[in-house]
């Protein structure tokens, strides 16, 4: 039913935001219960659907989210054909966490907990310590690691206990402070071609009794950033891995396991006016903001010191029926950064935060450049971005 033009436009409710399935279904939870099957002190299988198997491999498809599976049975063939043993058998998605973005994803892997805990809350947040905003994929400026994401990964305690564990990734990846917080532990061993990438993650699996091995391939979520996850580009990207995962899946040792997951889905955003919002042309929504954090679909909002309820009721005035805005502790009582907050991460969440709800992008065209000329984007909670799968081979 239309609503009628006198009346005030209806935020959207805060409670109608899908929320990350943290304890039991998200990516936080899979490296926990796979290192719990392998005997690893101190973790349980959270993931009640899955089988312990003494050697489990990993393998990470940047932006290739359940739904981009589902859509495309003819370019990826053999992912789409592994769909019903999604998350044990069960034919269901896991869920990112939020921001479904990369930083955020890839440290919930690594250490097995949610952003609340593990401290990397979105693609850039503002570190309490500097009042200066911290991109937390490329670490600039720089942060002490061990500081700003003080638990050890699940790699660490795993190979502590005698799991051969390995990381088989892109060579520039190695010294990056993001690998060191999140995916360190073991040996990283740095192979360019994926094909090579597939043969060495199958050797290092055969290489122990009990073995973890994480491998990881990037360019389907390049090019659905530089082209859309519409274009050939893209789908040219989805063929090949699709190849890459069927490389791995026929190499498997005895007594392995595959899971075949992602970080986030990804979603096109048109080039217009009413589908990118631009926030440094935009002097209602720029009032009272010191620091604009996050990403399009997925914004952190610091106000300046007193114009916190200001910037809040001017958010939800202008975007609340295209976007969930929530203060701070309403987004974190709502549990969108896991059911916990540890102290040293809350100040890092913004005043306010944005999740699109609507195919829609809060864009920055002057401090953020890049970022606004991408076609696809990610970040947000609904299902094309929140949904990840979790595809299993056994041999």
């Amino acid at each position: 039913m239309a609503q009628p033009a006198w009346q005030e436009p209806v935020p959207l409710a805060l409670d109608t935001a899908p929320v990350p399935e943290y304890g039991g279904g998200a990516l936080a939870d899979l490296l926990p219960t796979l290192a719990a099957g392998q005997g690893v002190p101190g973790f349980e299988a959270v993931i009640p659907e899955l089988t312990p198997a003494d050697r489990n491999c990993v393998f990470l498809i940047d932006g290739l989210g359940w739904e981009q599976i589902r859509a495309h049975p003819d370019e990826a063939p053999f992912l789409h054909s592994l769909l019903p043993t999604s998350r044990g058998g069960t034919g269901r998605p896991l869920t990112a966490g939020f921001p479904s973005t990369t930083a955020t994803s890839l440290a919930s892997v690594g250490t097995g907990r949610p952003p609340g805990e593990h401290g990397l809350p979105g693609y850039t947040a503002r570190n309490p310590e500097t009042g200066a905003l911290m991109n937390q994929l490329r670490w600039n400026p720089w942060t002490e690691p061990r500081v700003w994401q003080p638990y050890p990964t699940v790699f660490q305690l795993a190979h502590e206990a005698g799991v051969r564990t390995a990381q088989v990734s892109a060579p520039a990846f190695e010294q990056t402070p993001l690998t060191k917080v999140a995916l360190s532990g073991g040996s990283f061993l740095g192979r360019l071609s994926g094909e090579e990438r597939m043969d060495l993650a199958a050797e290092r699996l055969a290489a122990g009794d009990r073995s973890l091995v994480y491998t990881y391939y990037s360019e389907v979520d390049g090019k659905g950033h530089r082209f859309g996850v519409d274009s050939d580009a893209w789908r040219g990207q989805l063929m090949y891995v699709d190849g890459l995962a069927r490389r791995l899946a026929e190499q498997l040792p005895p007594r392995s396991a595959l899971y075949i997951t992602a970080d986030h889905g990804m979603i096109d955003i048109p080039f217009d006016e009413q589908s990118r919002i631009d926030f440094d042309e935009d002097w209602e929504l720029s009032a009272g903001v010191a620091l604009l954090g996050g990403e399009g679909r997925a914004r952190h909002v610091y106000a300046v010191p007193g114009a916190e309820a200001d910037v809040l009721a001017v958010w939800r005035e202008v975007l609340g029926e295209q976007f969930w805005v929530a203060g701070r502790d309403e987004a974190v009582a709502a549990g969108w950064f896991g059911p916990h907050v540890d102290a040293r991460v809350r100040g890092r969440i913004g005043d306010v935060v944005a999740a699109a709800h609507d195919d829609v992008v809060i864009t920055a065209s002057v401090n953020e450049p890049h970022e606004s000329a991408m076609v696809g984007m990610h970040g947000s909670l609904t299902p094309v971005e929140l949904l990840v799968p979790l595809l299993e081979v056994r041999s």
